[in-house]
């Protein structure tokens, strides 16, 4: 019964000024983070509050340097974020090592890159696979997921044929890893938000008059930030035209901006934002109202995605067999 959330046990307290601090920042993340900080006593453990709330690194500090500046927490306790790391520089002879290694399935996963760009690999080629494979660690079977996606979207981009650059392919891996995308399982999982990403985004850029490309990576982040913060078709259209009027045309950064701050105020649909409704922050429900973007009849998107991961796993297993029959 939701009422016996309530009754006393294992209590958490939570002083009267810092819940008045939290609700006026209007911030999810910082409030979470402030519980996950009560229920640790105070202490900020980077990999903890990142595994017990299922975020990045980089979203724990930005929430953490929010939580400082409202003074509910000590910013002197933790290390600023890590830089990411550099990948190291390897030579000739550690992929020449890694190729003749019998137990290694490198090897493999060489012929099954080369098999899927139709090219044989050059000695960069080469040095980026092996990074990809080494510095990320992720399974051979992840990066050959990476790889078709990769493939598949650079010839939505460019056309049939047309087959991406290993430095490309590299940076969406480190991509990958960096969300946490690092086995079969999260992979599947991270493709079918892809799909679905890919399909929203088709339907925003039509909101911003973009009709003729692709999104850019950059774009890509943008536009994924507004669907996860659930706004309505209506408000991102609304947040472009005041854009355009105060930029003169799109600025994607000053269009964030606004989206951001109605985000905090608990701003997420026409009638909130005209009404100025910053007293009461709330979320906007998926699908409520009938101002919820509307994408894809119910299922749709989900079965689409299923479909197109079931297309990854037959071209996988295809390859595979090709590779069993050649002797691989």
């Amino acid at each position: 019964m939701a009422s016996e959330t309530y009754l006393p046990g294992n209590i958490l307290s939570m002083a009267g000024a810092a819940a008045d601090r939290l609700l006026s920042a209007g911030s999810g993340d910082a409030a979470l983070l402030y519980l996950y900080l009560l229920k640790a006593g105070g202490k900020f453990d980077p990999a903890g509050a990142a595994r017990a709330l299922k975020w990045e690194p980089k979203r724990c500090f930005d929430a953490l340097s929010l939580l400082v500046k409202l003074e509910l927490a000590d910013g002197t306790q933790a290390p600023p974020p890590p830089a990411p790391a550099e990948p190291p520089e390897y030579t000739a002879a550690d992929i020449n090592r890694e190729l003749e290694d019998a137990s290694s399935p490198f090897p493999l996963l060489v012929q099954e890159v080369q098999r899927r760009l139709g090219k044989v690999l050059s000695t960069n080629d080469l040095k980026n696979l092996y990074t990809i494979y080494d510095f990320t660690g992720l399974p051979a079977e992840v990066i050959l997921l990476i790889v078709n996606w990769t493939v598949e979207e650079h010839q939505r981009k460019y056309g049939p044929g047309r087959i991406p650059r290993l430095p490309q392919i590299q940076r969406e891996a480190i991509r990958w890893r960096e969300r946490g995308v690092d086995t079969v399982e999260s992979a599947e999982e991270h493709l079918k938000r892809l799909f679905s990403l890919r399909e929203r985004s088709t339907q925003i850029l039509a909101l911003l008059d973009i009709r003729d490309r692709q999104p850019i990576q950059k774009e890509k982040d943008y536009i994924s930030s507004w669907v996860d913060m659930g706004f309505a078709d209506e408000v991102i259209r609304k947040a472009y035209e005041e854009t355009v009027m105060k930029k003169g045309n799109l600025n994607w950064p000053y269009m964030n901006a606004i989206l951001q701050s109605w985000h905090q105020k608990g701003l997420h649909t026409v009638e909130q934002i005209a009404a100025g409704d910053s007293q009461r922050p709330r979320r906007a429900r998926p699908g409520a109202g009938a101002t919820a973007p509307q994408p894809a009849a119910p299922g749709e998107a989900d079965r689409r995605a299923r479909e197109n991961m079931e297309r990854m796993r037959a071209m996988l297993r295809k390859e595979k067999k090709g590779g069993e029959t050649d002797g691989i």
